[in-house]
């Protein structure tokens, strides 16, 4: 999940990991690494604005990965598709609304 939030591909992340494109697949696979295997994989995607979080900081949703920063990309947007409540924008939605 981490690779792909930073629109990386495999092979760019065993680049920067400085392991083989099949190291990463087996770990992505769930296959046991050598611990300085995952701790370079680990290393390069913290190198790149991820943020690992163990259960304790993420909540009840558990482990989890976070970007520090902005990966540069953007979510493309159809505006026609867009919906736009004006009574919340306006904070006059009635109560229980947050407005």
């Amino acid at each position: 999940m981490a690779r792909v939030a930073l629109g990386w591909g495999i092979r760019d992340l065993a680049r920067r990991a400085k392991v083989a494109p099949g190291t990463v697949s087996r770990f992505e696979a769930g296959e046991e690494l050598k611990e300085r295997t995952i701790d370079a994989l680990q290393a390069a995607l913290e190198a790149a604005g991820v943020v690992f979080f163990d259960g304790v900081y993420s909540g009840d949703g558990g482990p989890g990965v976070r970007l520090a920063r902005s990966s540069g990309h953007t979510i493309e947007m159809d505006e026609s598709e867009l919906i736009q409540y004006p009574e919340f924008l306006e904070g006059d939605g009635g109560p229980g609304s947050g407005g």
